[in-house]
């Protein structure tokens, strides 16, 4: 069925408007982050001088140097350890039968209706018991569990959609379950893998709500939690915020620039093999 022109006209133009709304405050707090603060009352300026000290200011005065190691840290764990269960249990789900397997899978897709605030007060008493709080592993661990749900879901999708011919070949010729896994499926759905490897970073690094409750230690807080509490010491320095807004959300733009085509790869793929 072929697009009219008009209509296609139609769709740009829509898609324009919801474009520049989403654009538009991003670029408000680019030209903010590098207005002098003297003239910076909060609106939205295009500067005709650039004060890119704004960063080194926040970085510096806003610890962000230590907010961010942890954040690093703990969305690469959080990340490597998702991608490595989701696999495995995805290729169990799809390919493995086992009793129990569709009451197993449905129970952990109930993750994905929890939302965090049902259980982070449940879950600082259990880790309290275990002495966790204050650590790393209260963020790391929870988070992981958080994102297995959408990694396995991901995964078993994506494994299911294999060709069975392949797989059965691979098994005539004495292939393990974990070579069959490793060396034959897990290689073409590398842009899949990928796809899951972005989100997850992206909600890690995000998270604010677990780091909140968690840790207290301020060596130990993440990039949104550190944000905060300078948000609450600079109200009024909107240049400072602003710099710092930039820094804390760079790095996963970053990310995402570089896994681009992966990431859209993955997504139609993941898409069009429904």
């Amino acid at each position: 069925m072929k697009i009219g022109i008009g209509e296609k006209f139609v769709n740009y133009v829509i898609l324009s408007i919801f474009a520049l709304f989403a654009i538009i405050p991003l670029i408000g707090v680019l030209f903010s982050s590098v207005l002098p603060p003297a003239k910076n009352d909060g609106g939205f300026h295009v500067p005709t001088t650039f004060a890119f000290g704004n960063y080194a200011a926040a970085w510096t005065q806003g610890r962000f140097g230590t907010y961010m190691f942890s954040s690093i840290l703990v969305t690469v764990s959080v990340v490597v350890l998702t991608v490595l269960l989701s696999v495995l249990a995805g290729f169990a789900f799809a390919r493995l039968d086992f009793p129990g397997s569709n009451i197993i899978f449905f129970v952990l897709l109930a993750g994905l209706m929890l939302p965090a605030e049902a259980f982070i007060i449940p879950l600082y008493f259990n880790l309290r018991g275990a002495g966790l709080t204050n650590t790393y592993a209260s963020l790391i661990l929870p988070q992981t569990a958080q994102s297995l749900a959408f990694g396995v879901f991901w995964m078993r999708n994506q494994f299911r959609t294999f060709p069975s011919d392949v797989i059965e070949a691979a098994r005539l010729d004495g292939a393990s379950d974990l070579r069959l896994l490793w060396q034959i499926i897990v290689p073409p759905t590398t842009p899949s893998i990928m796809t899951m490897c972005v989100l997850v970073s992206m909600w890690t690094w995000n998270e604010f709500l677990t780091p909140l409750i968690m840790i207290t230690d301020d060596s130990k807080r993440t990039a949104p939690l550190g944000l905060a509490f300078f948000q609450g010491a600079h109200l009024t320095s909107y240049s400072l915020l602003s710099a710092a807004g930039v820094i804390v959300a760079l790095p996963i733009v970053i990310l995402y620039f570089l896994l681009q085509k992966r990431f859209i790869n993955g997504m139609v793929g993941g898409i069009s093999s429904r």
